[in-house]
C-alpha cells in the first residue's frame, strides 16, 4: 500500500525554535550536547535510495522521494537528537529534489530535531566559502545545523566552512577514520615526523575545540565497524558513528572503539531505521529502540 504524502504542506511555514537554529546564538556543541542528553544518541538518516523506495511501494520519481522523506520526517524527527538527510539522493533528481530537501530541513528543525546535512564538501578558497554560505548561513534556503566535510585537499582547506560555522553558531563534522574499504590508504599514510593522516585530523580538531564546554561545535567521523584503532578519538567534540545497525555496528564496537569519547558519539542508522517504514508508528518505534539500546554509551 502507498504511503499517502505527510508532513507540512508546500505552502505552510514551519515553525523553526529557537533552539535548532543555526542563528540562535548558542554554539552547535551547545545545542548538540543538550539534544543528547535529552533524545538520546541516536542519529537518524534520511537516505532515499531507489531500492528503499520501492521497498516502500513507491515509485523512484520525485513524488516518491517527497513521499519517503516526508513521512520519515514526520516519523523520527520528533524523536532523535538528529536528523541527517544525505543530500546526494535529493540532487540525483535535479531541482525539484533539493526543493524536497529544503523542506525536509525545515520540517525536521520544526519538530525540534538537529539537521546534519551530509554533503561531505571540500574544496579551496572561494568556493569552500561557497559551500559554506549555502548550507550555514542562515540567509541561504539550506541552511543547517551542521555539514560533514572532507578535508584530502588540506584540512586548511575548510578554513571558510569553520569560519562561517564560527560566525552563525553551526557545526562541522570532518571525515577522519571511515569503514569504506578504500579509506585506509589515505588515512592511514604515515607522515614525516610519525602519526597518520587520520590522526593529524584529529590534532586539529582537538584544536578547534580547545576550552569549548560542554562539548565542542568541530567534530569527527569514525565509522561504527572500523575495528581497532589507536588513534586518539576524544576531540571535544561530536563523533559522528555511520554503520551502526544494518551495517554491522553495535552499542559494543562503539564502546570499544570510543571508549573514554563514547559520550560524544552520535551513531547514525539510516536503511536499519527506514526499513521499519513505511508506517510512521513503526518507525518512530524503531527509533525509540535504538535509543534506548544507545543509552549505554552515555555517561
Amino acid at each position: 500500500m502507498t504511503p499517502q504524502p505527510t508532513g507540512p504542506r508546500p505552502d505552510a511555514a514551519p515553525r523553526e525554535p529557537e533552539a535548532t537554529s543555526p542563528g540562535a546564538r548558542t554554539p552547535f556543541g551547545t545545542r548538540l550536547h543538550a539534544a543528547l542528553a535529552a533524545r538520546g544518541p541516536l542519529c537518524a538518516g534520511i537516505d532515499p535510495h531507489a531500492g528503499l523506495l520501492h521497498e516502500w511501494g513507491l515509485a523512484d520519481d520525485v513524488a516518491g522521494l517527497e513521499r519517503f522523506a516526508l513521512t520519515a520526517v514526520e516519523a523520527l524527527a520528533p524523536v532523535v537528537s538528529v536528523v541527517k538527510p544525505q543530500s546526494a539522493f535529493y540532487e540525483r533528481f535535479g531541482s525539484r529534489g533539493v526543493a524536497v530537501l529544503e523542506r525536509v530541513v525545515a520540517a525536521s528543525r520544526a519538530a525540534g530535531a538537529l539537521v546534519l546535512l551530509d554533503v561531505k564538501r571540500g574544496d579551496i578558497g572561494s568556493t569552500s566559502q561557497a559551500y559554506a554560505d549555502a548550507y550555514l548561513d542562515p540567509a541561504s534556503p539550506l541552511a543547517c545545523d551542521a555539514i560533514t566535510a572532507s578535508p584530502y585537499l588540506g584540512f586548511g582547506s575548510l578554513d571558510p566552512m569553520f569560519d562561517t560555522a564560527r560566525r552563525h553558531d553551526a557545526g562541522v563534522i570532518v571525515l577522519a577514520l571511515t569503514s569504506n574499504k578504500e579509506g585506509p590508504e589515505v588515512q592511514h599514510a604515515r607522515l614525516e615526523g610519525g602519526g597518520t593522516v587520520a590522526g593529524r585530523v584529529l590534532d586539529h580538531l582537538r584544536e578547534l575545540n580547545a576550552g569549548a564546554e560542554p562539548l565542542g561545535s568541530f567534530g569527527a567521523v569514525v565509522g561504527a565497524t572500523i575495528g581497532e584503532t589507536s588513534e586518539r578519538l576524544d576531540v571535544n567534540g561530536p563523533l559522528l558513528a555511520p554503520g551502526y545497525g544494518a551495517q554491522g555496528g553495535t552499542v559494543e564496537d562503539l564502546r570499544r572503539i570510543f571508549g573514554v569519547a563514547s559520550g560524544a558519539v552520535l551513531a547514525s542508522s539510516s536503511r536499519g531505521l527506514l526499513r521499519a517504514g513505511p508506517d510512521p508508528r513503526a518507525l518512530a518505534d524503531a527509533a525509540r529502540r535504538a535509543n534506548d539500546e544507545l543509552a549505554a554509551l552515555r555517561p
